[in-house]
C-alpha cells in the first residue's frame, strides 16, 4: 500500500508509534499521515502568444549558445567566484538537515527531470537508462509521497526506462500529462473512494495543453529528418509534442551546418518555437505551457492549491527546468535542486553534481531513524 506523506511534527516522532512503524515499515522524519485527495480532469486550454516573444532569436546567437554548453567551451569558475556560488547555491546533501527543518509539518510533493537527472547524460539518448539502485530509490519515495517524472521525452519514452506505474508522468515539456492508473496501488483506490463528489477508480490525470499542434508536429520531424540525414550524429527526435535535435555526436565543425538547417525548417512554422537544452534544440507549440506549467497543474490536481501546508521538491539538470525552479521560487514554497558538477546561472536553491547524488538525497527522505527503529520494538 503506498502511503504518500509529509513531514511530521516532533511529537508525532517521539509520541504515539506511527502508523509505518505499526505495520512494520521504516518510518522517518518525512512520514506522516497525508489526508487522501484525488485528482482532478481538468486541464488548461493552450495559450497563443506572440511568436516574437518566444525564442526568436538573430541567427549567431544560436550557434554561439550550442557552443557555450560545450564543457570544452565553458569557462571554469574557479576560486572566490565559485566559492560564492556554491554559497548560495549549497549542496542539498550537505544542507539535508536545514531543508528537513523547513519542510516539518508540510506534506512533501517530489518532481523528477529523467536525463541527466535519474540517468546520466549518454551520447545516445535511446541508451539513457537509470540503475535498478535509482529505481528502488524513486520507488520508495513514491510510497510516501505523491512523485512525478517531469521530462523532455515523451511519456511512453519515460516510462519505459522508469517501468514505475505508481508514479505521475508530465512528458513533452509538460505537455502530456497523467497520473498513476486506479491499479497501480491500493492507495490510488482509496483516494478515489474517499473523494468528495465520486468519480469512479478511473479518475486519474489527464492534459494534453497541445493536442492540436499534433498534426505540425509530426510534419515538421519528417521534414527534419530529410534535412539532418546529411550531417553524421545528427539525430531528431520525436517526443510527440515537441521534437528534439540532438547534436551530442556532430562534429562540432557542423554545428553550423545542423543550426541553419533546424531555423530554415523553423521559418515555414510560425506555431513552433525554438529552445535550447544541454546538447540538443526543442522544437515546441507556441503556447503558454511548460515544465513550471506541468508543476502547478500536478499541485493544483492533488489538491494543493492555495494551501500553505506543500513542500514541492524539484530535481532537475536543464534549461527546461529552470521554469519549473521559478515557479517554487515565486511560491515562496518549496525547493529547486539544479543537478550539475559547474556554476551556472539558476533559480534553484540547490545544487547535486549528479544521479548519484540525487539517489542518496531521495534515499535520505525515507531513511529511517533511531526514534522509528525504537518505537517499532
Amino acid at each position: 500500500m503506498t502511503n504518500h506523506a509529509g513531514f511530521a511534527a516532533e511529537d508525532a516522532v517521539t509520541g504515539a508509534v506511527p502508523a509505518a512503524a505499526q505495520a512494520g515499515r521504516h518510518f522517518s522524519p518525512f512520514m506522516a499521515g497525508r489526508r487522501g485527495t484525488d485528482c482532478k480532469k481538468a486541464a488548461a486550454p493552450p495559450v497563443h502568444v506572440d511568436l516574437a516573444g518566444a525564442g526568436v532569436t538573430i541567427p549567431g546567437s544560436w550557434l554561439d549558445s550550442m557552443r557555450a554548453s560545450s564543457p570544452r567551451h565553458a569557462k571554469p569558475v574557479v576560486g572566490a567566484e565559485h566559492d560564492e556560488w556554491m554559497e548560495k547555491h549549497p549542496s542539498a546533501l550537505a544542507m539535508f538537515e536545514s531543508i528537513a527543518a523547513a519542510a516539518k509539518g508540510k506534506e512533501i510533493v517530489v518532481f523528477l527531470d529523467y536525463d541527466g537527472t535519474l540517468s546520466p547524460i549518454v551520447a545516445d539518448p535511446d541508451r539513457a537508462v537509470m540503475t535498478d539502485d535509482m529505481r528502488e530509490a524513486v520507488r520508495a519515495v513514491s510510497k510516501h509521497f505523491p512523485t512525478a517524472i517531469v521530462s523532455g521525452r515523451c511519456i511512453d519514452k519515460v516510462f519505459d526506462f522508469v517501468k514505475l506505474e505508481e508514479l505521475y508522468y508530465a512528458g513533452s515539456h509538460g505537455m502530456d500529462i497523467r497520473g498513476p492508473t486506479a491499479a497501480a496501488s491500493e492507495y490510488h483506490h482509496s483516494m478515489n473512494a474517499n473523494q468528495q463528489g465520486g468519480g469512479g477508480e478511473d479518475a486519474v490525470v489527464t492534459c494534453q495543453p497541445a493536442a492540436e499542434f499534433l498534426p505540425v508536429i509530426d510534419e515538421v520531424y519528417q521534414v527534419l529528418k530529410g534535412r539532418m540525414a546529411s550531417i553524421a550524429g545528427a539525430l531528431v527526435e520525436n517526443n510527440k509534442f515537441c521534437l528534439s535535435v540532438h547534436y551530442r555526436c556532430v562534429d562540432e565543425a557542423e554545428w553550423g551546418a545542423l543550426d541553419a538547417e533546424v531555423r530554415a525548417v523553423m521559418e515555414g512554422y510560425p506555431d513552433l518555437r525554438l529552445t535550447k537544452g544541454r546538447k540538443v534544440l526543442e522544437i515546441r507549440p507556441v503556447i503558454d505551457w511548460d515544465k513550471g506549467s506541468a508543476l502547478q497543474f500536478l499541485l493544483k490536481s492533488l489538491g494543493y492549491k492555495g494551501r500553505n501546508d506543500v513542500f514541492p521538491i524539484y530535481i532537475g539538470d536543464d534549461r527546461t527546468d529552470e521554469d519549473a525552479f521559478k515557479v517554487l521560487r515565486n511560491m515562496g514554497q518549496g525547493i529547486g535542486i539544479l543537478v550539475t558538477k559547474f556554476p551556472k546561472e539558476t533559480t534553484a536553491s540547490y545544487t547535486l553534481r549528479e544521479p548519484s547524488e540525487v539517489k542518496e538525497f531521495l534515499r535520505k527522505l525515507v531513511k529511517p531513524t533511531p526514534k522509528s527503529n525504537e518505537t517499532k520494538g
